[in-house]
């Protein structure tokens, strides 16, 4: 498939979201435990949709699993300490502002933000992004990066908003914390987290003037939903009723320090204390206002109303579904696989890893109409091909140059579309919930050409991080393949490790002329690779093999194949 082609596909029309389209099914399978084959193939598909990227070593890993194993250590229910949160990110850049709170390379959360010369405040954002992405670069065999990013395009904040850098931190580390734990209550740690207190206006909600933001997208982004024909479920009475449950949580600054960490507190005396009443949604339920301190408390009222209604489920199981499978949720699948989701969902207390351990494990994840149908976002294609061809930063590294390298990354994907951190809007990246096109968005004629870009310099010797030299060392992880010197067996192996399908005879063939020189006889290949490996300090040999699989290696990554997942 060219990239003209690829860029006029024709689209299929879906309902919005967050109901479920009409049309023809992806798949008719159920929700019954996959027990087809384990191959490459298998492994591959439950790595790219469940981490960044799908590296040899990794794939040779959960082969050995089983499904079933490589599923629940992807859940951190077996091969996995304790978890425990990374190191929080560092003074980066000493060497271009000084910081009057935070010494080179010591941490800065829990420090406030200074104005003025050097910038600090957007520096750190730009250094929490950065260190977001070197996590995801270095994460372990867990799901949770991917679904600290999942939770992040759910629960939306835009850093460029939030007026402390520490707000950020804290909320990025309760995403990380609860990301494969319970769904009611990272709702509620995400309710009453500084972050998004300040980032939708709930730190100045009062009694006497509630602020009706976060009751609005509570309800309507971020647990009910709308109906298939986009209309609210819940009233505007309720998003009134849910806004004056809500005042009295606010932050504690003064002149942008905290003296409570930068989380959140209560205030009584910013609560209102009568009682508040519910439509018929709710059945009419009324929360019965409370005095003092025990005002807190409302919120957890508020949450168990909200979780009783069946549409939660249902409404969380389609964005899992639209993340992780696929976008197009039809009469069939909502049969087939949502709904009996949610029910799971329901029966485990919103354990987000009871409901998420049986899609993965299923007969129609592992379908094959399932596998190599989304289009890579764009921090998978980036976070992705690094991992895939282990291109990073050496461990001696110095802090700035790490940080350079992340933000670099973080820089591309924005280009595509994708900055993350800053989503455009409370909704979140459009790809994931608009229709008719969903996902397909990531690509157009101003995204494609950057994609290809990216990674054309990362295979050949352009500098992509500000003179870092970070490239993919084309010709080392070559020699990592099982027989790098027989050009047939070569190009079979790239293509499994990096394509769903099977490469059409011309692909083939113009690879072998690229390794071969536009030779004939496969020697041409094998003389050049083995004269390399016999005297691997020999320019001339060395010269040879990396310049043919440099244009080896761009041209896989151009192709379209290459950016779907």
């Amino acid at each position: 498939m060219d990239r003209r082609s690829f860029l006029s596909l024709s689209f299929q029309d879906v309902l919005t979201e967050p109901g479920y389209g009409e049309g023809a099914s992806l798949s008719a399978s159920s929700l019954t435990p996959y027990s087809g084959q384990w191959t490459d193939k298998e492994v591959k598909h439950l790595l790219r949709r469940t981490q960044f990227g799908a590296p040899k070593a990794e794939i040779v890993y959960f082969r050995s699993l089983g499904c079933s194993a490589s599923v629940d250590t992807l859940l951190e229910r077996i091969n996995h300490p304790a978890y425990t949160p990374p190191a929080p990110p560092v003074n980066h850049y000493y060497n271009d502002a000084q910081d009057p709170l935070v010494g080179p390379e010591q941490p800065w959360p829990g420090t406030a933000d200074t104005e003025g010369p050097g910038n600090i405040s957007i520096r750190r954002r730009e250094g929490l992004k950065a260190w977001w992405v070197g996590l995801m670069i270095n994460q372990p065999r867990s799901l949770r990066e991917k679904m600290t990013l999942f939770w992040y395009n759910h629960f939306v904040i835009e850093m460029r908003v939030v007026s402390q850098s520490t707000f950020c931190y804290n909320y990025l580390q309760m995403l990380r914390a609860n990301a494969l734990g319970n769904f009611k209550t990272l709702t509620r740690e995400v309710t009453i987290s500084a972050a998004m207190l300040n980032y939708l206006n709930g730190d100045s909600s009062t009694a006497s003037a509630p602020n009706e933001n976060y009751a609005r997208e509570l309800q309507e982004l971020f647990t009910i939903g709308k109906d298939a024909n986009g209309q609210s479920l819940y009233t505007e009475d309720d998003v009134v009723a849910a806004a004056r449950v809500l005042t009295g949580w606010t932050n504690d600054l003064v002149n942008g320090v905290s003296a409570n960490g930068y989380l959140s507190v209560f205030d009584p005396a910013r609560h209102d204390t009568g009682s508040k009443t519910f439509s018929s949604f709710y059945s009419n339920r009324v929360i019965t206002g409370r005095a003092g301190a025990s005002g807190a408390q409302e919120v957890d009222d508020l949450l168990d109303m909200i979780f009783a209604r069946n549409d939660v489920a249902l409404f969380i199981c389609r964005k899992l579904y639209r993340f992780f499978v696929y976008y197009k949720i039809d009469a069939t699948t909502e049969t087939n696989v949502i709904q009996p989701l949610a029910a799971i969902l329901r029966q485990n207390n919103y354990d987000i890893s009871a409901a998420l351990s049986t899609l993965f494990k299923s007969e129609h994840f592992f379908d094959m109409l399932s596998q190599g149908c989304v289009i890579k976002p764009p921090i998978d294609f980036v976070v992705g091909l690094c991992r895939d061809f282990n291109a990073d930063l050496p461990a001696t590294a110095t802090v700035p140059s790490k940080y350079a390298f992340w933000s670099s990354i973080v820089d591309q994907a924005g280009r595509m579309q994708q900055d993350i951190g800053d989503p455009p809007s409370v909704a979140g990246w459009p790809m994931y919930y608009q229709a008719p096109m969903f996902h397909e968005m990531w690509i157009n004629t101003d995204t494609l050409p950057r994609r290809n870009k990216v990674s054309d310099e990362m295979a050949g010797n352009a500098q992509t991080t500000g003179g870092l030299g970070v490239n993919i060392d084309v010709v080392g992880y070559t020699a990592t393949m099982n027989n790098p010197s027989d050009p047939v067996a070569l190009i079979d192996e790239v293509l499994r490790l990096h394509y769903f399908f099977d490469a059409s005879p011309s692909v083939i063939n113009y690879l072998l002329n690229i390794l071969l020189s536009g030779q004939t006889q496969t020697y041409y290949w094998s003389d050049a690779w083995d004269n390399y490996m016999n005297d691997p300090t020999n320019p001339t040999y060395y010269g040879t093999v990396k310049s043919r699989l440099q244009t080896f290696y761009r041209y896989i990554m151009d192709l379209s194949e290459y950016q779907l997942s």
